[in-house]
Order: structure tokens, then sequence, then C-alpha cells
């Protein structure tokens, strides 16, 4: 079996956690990598993370142990411009992980100062939530 670093919609509870469990992937541990990483929304549809020389910080992601012919079946079903390399946690560990080509995140929301996928998309459900209080007290 392999580590596989996920930060996006691969997660537990989101929409494409079962394309891991589907390939009888198991969750291990949440974990973060080290501060050299960026990450953006692409389309708020999924994140891309890219690997960074300065500015980066630690991004918040699991840990699933898959087969090989299962990660070859997941990456098949991501997304375009997501690839697996390797990722480097905060524990020292190095492990396989999703990562975004550079290219993919041209003209895209940068979402680095959140700190990972989950925490973006609260803050963005939560910033939808007060535009729509804010509207209906406009109507009033």
């Amino acid at each position: 079996m392999l580590k596989l670093a996920v930060n996006g919609t691969l997660m537990r509870d989101l929409e494409l956690n079962a394309n891991l469990l589907n390939v009888g992937a198991e969750f291990l541990y949440e974990a973060t990598t080290t501060p050299t990483y960026r990450i953006w929304s692409i389309g708020d549809v999924h994140p891309a993370m890219v690997r960074v020389s300065e500015g980066g910080v630690a991004i918040a992601l699991e840990v699933w142990a898959i087969s090989a012919a299962g990660l070859a079946q997941v990456l098949q079903q991501e997304p375009p411009g997501l690839t697996i390399g390797k990722v480097k946690l905060s524990s020292g560990e190095e492990v396989l992980g999703v990562l975004g080509e550079p290219v993919l995140c041209e003209g895209q929301r940068e979402i680095t100062s959140h700190g990972g996928w989950r925490a973006y998309m609260a803050a963005h459900k939560k910033r939808s939530a007060d535009m729509g209080n804010v509207e209906r007290v406009k109507r009033i």
C-alpha cells in the first residue's frame, strides 16, 4: 500500500471521497504540509496545491493508504491539471500527494491564507450566507 495525501474534494465527507472508498483506500490521519505550499480554488469546484520556493504555508490535508492500482484509477478520475507528486509533511515524512500544475492556477483565486480547502469552503459558505442576509435586510 502507498500513502496518498489529499487536500481537496477527495477528503472525507467531500464530493469525490467516494473515488477513494471505491478503490478500497483507507483513511490514515489528518496532517499538514511543510510551510512550502500555496493553494488556489479552481472555480470553487476543487483546489490545486503547488509547492513554492518562498511565500508558502502549511496546508491541511488527509493521508490515505491506497493500492497502486487504486491510485491509478483515482488519478484517471481527477480533473485536468491535477497530478501526483511528492508532498512534504510537517512530520518530516514525504508521501505521494495530489498537486496542481502551475498553469492550472493562473487566473484563479488564491486561497493560501485559509490554510486548506475545508477552511476556504467554510469561509466561502459563511460569506454567501452573510450576503444572503444583507440582501434580505435590503428588501425589508
